[in-house]
């Protein structure tokens, strides 16, 4: 049970996470998101529903 401890921390220390990257992918998907609901609140007023 400790060897596998052991592994796992070895394979966590060795994986790197770009933080830019997913910043980046983050800021893309907030301005998709609000890109859509600006488009919703733009568009969505246009006709009236009964």
């Amino acid at each position: 049970m400790q060897s596998l401890i052991i592994l796992a921390s070895e394979a966590a220390e060795e994986h790197h996470v770009d933080h830019a990257l997913s910043w980046g992918i983050g800021v893309l998907t907030l301005a998709l998101l609000m890109g859509l609901l600006f488009a919703l609140l733009a568009f969505g007023g246009g006709r009236e529903h009964s």
